[in-house]
């Protein structure tokens, strides 16, 4: 198990470099005037060069990614060019507001798509075919779509919950609930499908297995066969699903936060990629590829322990 965990890591920490590596060459090619932006549009060449010169602009990129990366192995990061923030700080602050948003989204997408799943894979009927349509019509509309129609029934027309805004749960529990409550379901709404058309596949399948049909022969009641048996052997592709709809979700936060006005990443990292603020887009580049990896692993890894077949993969 250790070494299956460490070839894990490995490639996931070879991910992360990689990713490092193209974001930092890509903002390079886009980022000809970010020291014109900070001296000001009306500074003059001198003064756009002493910026150049104090941020490490004028020296080559290959120099300047080094650099960074030797302070980003200590778990330096940098500072913001435009705020002088740390950027560990700033990132860390808002990734704990998006990975809420994410994990909460995928909680409530395991229970409600493996259920779903589970009871279209075993009763059929009018329910499978509901939630064959589910799927479809998950990913078909956009996120944001579901999101304005939260706001604008819920939020607008009911009063039920905030329109925008964020309530940390510090200050006060209910209020922190009531604020990610729509963008919570605005993303789970469009993986239900997904996850419950994943498990109802893997039921199917093991259904037909002749080692159920052997246990249903030999007597054993049918919701023994169902959870003990059956429902495990769907677990490895729901976890599967699972792992892949959080980095999904991680990615949808960012326009849900927009729309619902949250301080998570999403405001940070489009308001820094269009300032060609490099040290903050490189922190959250890094930190979200760690949480992926993270993630990834935790997955792969309880798979192993269900499925011990994966080991040898």
């Amino acid at each position: 198990m250790l070494s299956f965990v460490g070839k894990r890591l490995a490639t996931g920490v070879g991910l992360i470099v990689t990713l490092a590596v193209l974001t930092f060459f890509f903002l390079q090619l886009g980022n000809s005037d970010t020291a014109q932006r900070i001296a000001g549009q009306q500074a003059g060449p001198e003064a756009v060069a002493v910026v150049e010169e104090r941020l490490g602009l004028d020296r080559p990129a290959i120099v300047q990614f080094l650099d960074w990366a030797g302070s980003a192995l200590t778990g330096d990061l940098g500072r913001s060019w435009f705020s002088g923030q740390e950027v560990t700080e700033a990132v860390t602050t808002r990734m704990s507001v998006t990975v809420t948003l994410a994990v909460g989204s995928v909680l409530l997408t395991a229970v409600i798509g493996i259920t779903l799943g589970a009871l279209a894979a075993t009763r059929r009927g009018w329910l499978d075919r509901a939630v064959q349509i589910l799927a479809v019509i998950g990913q078909a509309i956009p996120g944001f779509l579901l999101a304005m129609a939260l706001v604008l029934v819920f939020a607008i027309e009911l009063d039920w919950f905030p329109a925008t805004g964020y309530t940390r749960f510090s200050e006060s529990p209910s209020e922190w609930l009531l604020s990610i409550a729509l963008p919570v379901i605005a993303l789970t709404l469009g993986s239900i499908g997904g996850v419950a058309q994943q498990v109802r596949g893997a039921m199917i399948d093991a259904f037909e297995r002749d080692y159920v049909r052997t246990l249903r022969s030999r007597g054993l009641p049918r919701r023994s066969v169902v959870y003990q048996h059956v429902l495990r052997n769907a677990a490895g592709p729901a976890l599967t699903v699972l792992g892949l709809q959080f980095v999904i979700l991680l990615g949808g936060a960012v326009i849900v936060e927009q729309l619902f006005s949250i301080p998570g990443l999403g405001p940070l990292a489009l308001s820094s990629t269009s300032q060609g603020d490099i040290p903050v887009v490189m922190g959250i580049v890094v930190v979200t590829g760690v949480i992926v990896v993270v993630v990834n692993t935790l997955v792969d890894v309880i798979q192993a322990w269900v499925n011990p077949k994966v080991r040898v993969s």
